[in-house]
């Protein structure tokens, strides 16, 4: 089990925090912001299972908790590698937290990626 700690996210208001089965997005009100998403690779799976809370608590106030817990390198499962990713954020307003699974045959990155977004780049152009 591992324990992350998402600085770059702390003290950061959102103008808005969407997601779909596969991506997360953090948009700063000027533009740019934060993306959660998997590379794809192969022939791995990694996707968001479930979503707890309302993801409108985390838009319009600062993030004031942002970390991650991942049983990451736990024992193969019937032949398959498994990854559970659980991410939880909290502003004044209330926590969310995002269960994500990535499930391969063990050759595979089933973990989760975290990029920043530039000002540049048109959010609505980003999740379907």
């Amino acid at each position: 089990m591992s324990l992350k700690k998402f600085d770059q996210l702390i003290g950061q208001t959102f103008a808005e925090v969407r997601s779909t089965g596969d991506e997360m997005l953090f948009i700063l009100p000027g533009g740019g912001g934060w993306k959660f998403y998997h590379e794809q690779d192969c022939c791995e799976i990694v996707t968001i299972e479930d979503v707890i809370g309302d993801l409108d608590d985390l838009a319009g106030s600062a993030i004031i908790e942002a970390e991650e817990i991942s049983n990451e390198g736990a024992p193969v499962r019937g032949g398959e590698s498994y990854t559970w990713t659980f991410y939880r954020f909290s502003t004044i307003k209330g926590t969310v937290t995002v269960r994500w699974l990535g499930e391969s045959h063990g050759f595979y990155y089933e973990s989760v990626n975290f990029a920043a977004l530039p000002s540049t780049v048109d959010p609505s152009t980003l999740l379907a």
